[in-house]
């Protein structure tokens, strides 16, 4: 027997192979013009394509982020090297996805990876931030309408390939409900009640017995042997952009009505410089929002493959984004009542300057008559 075992040999029946896949959304900007975002990066347009031996329907148009190369990275998590990946959204979001490889003996192993913490001390989302500047900077020629600094969206994924000698993910599944659900909420499997580890495991979807995907609220498990898991991993990236986004709309919308309402309540009519001001400040935040909701909601056009469809239901249940957007257009209708109120508001003052305007002519009239004769 040798001394040392081959790293292509098949590991033990307990061990788990796969990688920690951590997803952060940047909102930057109003905009990214990728045709020339191409031109200023050393990227390339990469078309995302679902996997081929599942039905789906022809001719599905597809979601063509910017894939960014960047040098690669030295720093470490807990020992093992990152992968940097970075992808650029038209809707002017940049996607910092960074991953460590991982294996272990049991789903503990994988805990301390849930909230991780560079080899140099620095949170992991220090270094997201960093790569996001980078890419910021030097694609800044391209950006329409940059935003300020925002907290990003993050999500956590770990993505299993193996699971020892064991081919059934459901039945593994099955087997290790409770732990899948203490990792995924990152509690103690043990305190864990029944009812919450239904409800983690209630959004679940499986193709075949090979592969497993569960969505929770910070995290999911996605379990795919033998194959590669990016069709599904680029499924909970989009998601994880779009409820960026919406949040981002939301906060934007909270603090422009409110700033709105205080100046509309100072009235200055007697300015109409002032009040056209804000006129033009509202119809361009609502032409820019009510662009920005529908580029984001139709991200997902892509997803053809059925599979991946209801992948992507499952994260948008548990990412409540029908109820974000639903907050978005409601915030937009309100605004647009605004814009209605504001702008009747100010016609009629206006015809009443032009009634006052009139009314002096007249009487200017008649004392002219008057004196004439």
């Amino acid at each position: 027997m040798p001394a040392e075992q081959s790293s292509t040999e098949r590991p033990g029946e307990s061990d788990l192979v796969g990688q920690v896949v951590y997803l952060y959304a940047f909102d930057v900007a109003n905009e990214i013009r990728l045709d020339r975002a191409a031109e200023l990066l050393s990227g390339k347009s990469q078309p995302f394509t679902a996997r081929g031996d599942r039905p789906a329907p022809k001719d599905v148009p597809l979601a063509r982020p910017l894939v960014v190369e960047l040098p690669p990275i030295t720093t470490q998590l807990r020992g093992s090297p990152l992968r940097l990946l970075v992808r650029v959204y038209e809707v002017g979001v940049i996607s910092v996805i960074l991953r460590v490889a991982v294996t272990g003996n049991s789903l503990a192993d994988f805990a301390p990876f849930h909230t991780p913490t560079l080899d140099d001390g620095r949170p992991l989302d220090a270094l997201a931030r960093e790569q996001c500047a980078e890419v910021q900077r030097r694609l800044a020629d391209s950006v329409v309408t940059p935003g300020s600094e925002t907290e990003p969206e993050a999500y956590t994924v770990f993505s299993l390939s193996q699971l020892g000698k064991e081919r059934d993910t459901n039945r593994w599944l099955t087997e290790h409900a409770r732990e899948v659900a203490g990792l995924l909420t990152q509690t103690p499997a043990e305190r864990l009640s029944e009812s919450q580890v239904n409800e983690v495991l209630r959004l679940k979807r499986s193709f075949e017995n090979t592969d497993l995907v569960v969505v929770d609220w910070d995290a999911a498990l996605v379990v795919d042997l033998g194959c590669p898991s990016e069709d599904v991993l680029f499924v909970l990236e989009l998601a994880n952009l779009q409820l960026e986004e919406f949040r981002w709309m939301d906060r934007s919308l909270d603090r422009y009505l409110e700033r709105a309402y205080v100046d509309l309540g100072r009235r200055r009519w007697w300015r109409f410089g002032y009040v056209a001001g804000v006129l033009r400040i509202l119809r361009r935040l609502r032409v820019d929002l009510t662009k920005l909701a529908d580029e984001v909601t139709h991200t997902t056009k892509f997803v053809g493959d059925w599979h991946l469809a209801r992948v992507y239901v499952l994260a948008r249940e548990r990412f409540h984004l029908d109820q974000w957007r639903a907050s978005v257009e409601q915030r937009l209708a309100e605004l647009d009542r605004l814009y209605t109120l504001t702008r009747g508001d100010l016609y009629e003052r206006r015809m009443l300057w032009l009634e006052v305007i009139i009314v002096v002519f007249f009487a200017i009239d008649l004392l002219m008559l008057f004196f004439r004769k």
